[in-house]
């Protein structure tokens, strides 16, 4: 569902992404794992087409992402460090907005069970502008799950979450697994990409350092060689 090859990303001279080759299987959880400023956010933008490659090829969904962006978007969810919402509308009216852009068949009952997931159903007329960072980011979450995408982009998506609020995320991606949605999901925290990824890569200096599944990892050298960590944000 996610093929990368050769992808090269430089700002100016200076070079992030190196040349990435990278795979995500239908229905797979891949988490991609790297320290603070490994590239993972820039990686993600590229894939959601927020930003052009310098090098490289990127398919999703059979999708190139230089001819056919439009259908890559139609495909993908994405949650990131940006939530996407627009202060001044109501958590019912930025989903609505988006209902419209996918399409979607009877919205209002999709926007409810998405409100009702993320635990934002009493709020749903409230403006964003209110909402605290965790309540944005649930709303983000439901944002990004509306269209019941068959790709999903989880660039730390548990930033500014409470441990109820990130309760609810586990769910919610445990019903997409389940679901058999393709996930690609960012960390700096080893210990949630293992709780959540059935295979893990390390993005280090700007490429793709290691890979495997998870009963194949060993969990104390990667900490050590590559700076992760194990407990925390």
């Amino acid at each position: 569902m996610i093929e990368i090859r050769g992808l090269i990303k430089a700002f100016g001279s200076r070079p992030i992404l190196k040349g990435i080759d990278l795979d995500v299987a239908e229905g797979e959880f891949l988490t991609l794992v790297g320290p603070n400023g490994a590239g993972k956010t820039t990686l993600m933008n590229i894939i959601a087409t927020l930003s052009q490659p310098t090098a490289g090829q990127v398919r999703v969904a059979g999708y190139d992402l230089h001819d056919d962006a439009i259908e890559v978007r139609r495909h993908i969810g994405l949650v990131s460090h940006k939530t996407l919402l627009y202060d001044d509308l109501s958590a019912d009216q930025n989903l609505r907005f988006y209902a419209r852009l996918y399409d979607l068949p009877r919205p209002q009952a999709r926007i409810e069970t998405m409100l009702r997931q993320v635990g934002l159903w009493g709020h749903q007329r409230d403006p964003v502008r209110t909402f605290s960072r965790g309540m944005q980011q649930r709303l983000a979450i439901a944002r990004a799950l509306l269209h019941d995408p068959p790709v999903l982009l989880l660039d730390e998506p548990d930033t500014g979450l409470d441990q109820h609020a990130t309760a609810r995320l586990n769910h919610l991606l445990d019903q997409a697994t389940t679901a058999s949605h393709t996930v690609l999901m960012t960390t700096h925290n080893l210990e949630r990409g293992l709780a959540w990824g059935d295979r893990v890569a390390i993005l280090a200096g700007g490429r793709i350092a290691y890979q495997a599944r998870r009963p194949d990892l060993d969990i104390e050298a990667l900490r050590a060689q590559y700076d992760l960590h194990v407990t925390g944000g």
